[in-house]
């Protein structure tokens, strides 16, 4: 892929002087000199370009966990590039002065070049696409994954899994991992909250499992998606998938919109048991005193002791957990 990519998207129809954007289940119709709900695609002379191609809000030296990714180069460092812009809008946003794209936020224009040096000369094992939805930024993130590949750079995505089937496929074909969020089980949540699609999140999901390693996060928010019954149907789905997909339980804090009373322990405790009875690997997280040691699923054994964000590994030999000698789904050890 070039350098000098012209800004032009791909995946959209043209309207008379309106432009359908088929990226996502959104389906917007975006009239001229206007953008979509992500606000980074705009119907500009005829076609959808993108202004923001290429503008970086943040990248800086992660901790693969803080993705969250358990059981992928566990203990390992990855580069992790920030984008603006959110096909999602979701009224409890941690990060919504970048998905909203607020005024004045401040970007700095890199080449998938630059991020790929910027990789190699960190010695990062790969490029993490976070912080807001970078699906929306489809071509950057083909253009800057085919070349990871080429680097031998491993490429994560951390996404709401709001895209269409066959942009999903082709995009995924370079992708090595994704921590996607899984929200609610609840197609009204979705639509009414969201503003998003169920069925496209979940299609999305089975997707990526058969193209790279995933785990799958639910931020938990009383009274909203927290009763035993959604949190059991979720871990059913994954499980009907595969039961040794990790699956992260996450505590809601009050953030953008949202002053509903954050996640108490003793809730995400027993949330965690509920999964349980169908998972194997589940993990409570953003919430200071539990335990997010990875144990394996059959002897109990402490394969993976975590504090923080920080990781090492003590019961994993040859990929098998050295109590039971079983071979263990956990890459990059």
């Amino acid at each position: 892929m070039k350098s000098n990519y012209n800004g032009e998207a791909e995946y959209y129809s043209v309207n008379n002087e309106n432009i359908r954007c088929e990226l996502c289940p959104n389906y917007c119709l975006i009239p001229p000199g206007r953008s979509g709900i992500c606000n980074v695609r705009a119907n500009t002379g005829g076609k959808i370009h993108l202004p923001y191609y290429g503008r970086i809000t943040s990248l800086c030296l992660d901790p693969v966990e803080k993705k969250p990714l358990f059981h992928f180069f566990p203990g390992r460092e990855i580069l992790s590039v920030g984008f603006a812009g959110c096909s999602f809008k979701c009224p409890f946003c941690q990060n919504h002065s970048l998905s909203r794209i607020e005024a004045g936020i401040h970007t700095e224009s890199m080449l998938p070049e630059d991020i790929v040096r910027i990789a190699a000369h960190k010695k990062s094992f790969g490029i993490a696409y976070t912080y807001s939805e970078p699906l929306i930024h489809f071509e950057y993130l083909k253009r800057t994954s085919i070349l990871a590949k080429k680097s031998g750079l491993k490429n994560v995505i951390v996404t709401n899994g709001h895209l269409n089937k066959k942009p999903a496929e082709e995009l995924l074909e370079y992708v090595d991992a994704a921590n996607i969020d899984l929200k609610s089980f609840s197609k009204d949540f979705y639509s009414e909250e969201l503003g998003g699609n169920l069925e496209t999140v979940k299609e999305f999901i089975k997707t990526a499992y058969r193209k790279c390693f995933i785990e799958i996060t639910t931020l938990v928010i009383p009274g909203k998606n927290d009763s035993s019954d959604e949190i059991e149907g979720i871990a059913r789905f994954i499980a009907g998938i595969d039961p040794s997909i990790p699956y992260h339980l996450s505590c809601y804090h009050p953030a953008y919109k949202y002053t509903i009373p954050p996640t108490s322990l003793k809730s995400i405790m027993e949330l965690q048991k509920t999964a349980q009875k169908h998972l194997k690997w589940v993990f409570p997280g953003n919430t200071a005193g539990i335990d997010q040691n990875s144990r394996c699923p059959e002897c109990g054994n402490l394969l993976i002791e975590r504090s923080g964000y920080s990781s090492k590994i003590v019961g994993i030999e040859n990929g098998e957990c050295t109590g039971c000698k079983i071979n263990l789904q956990i890459f990059g050890i």
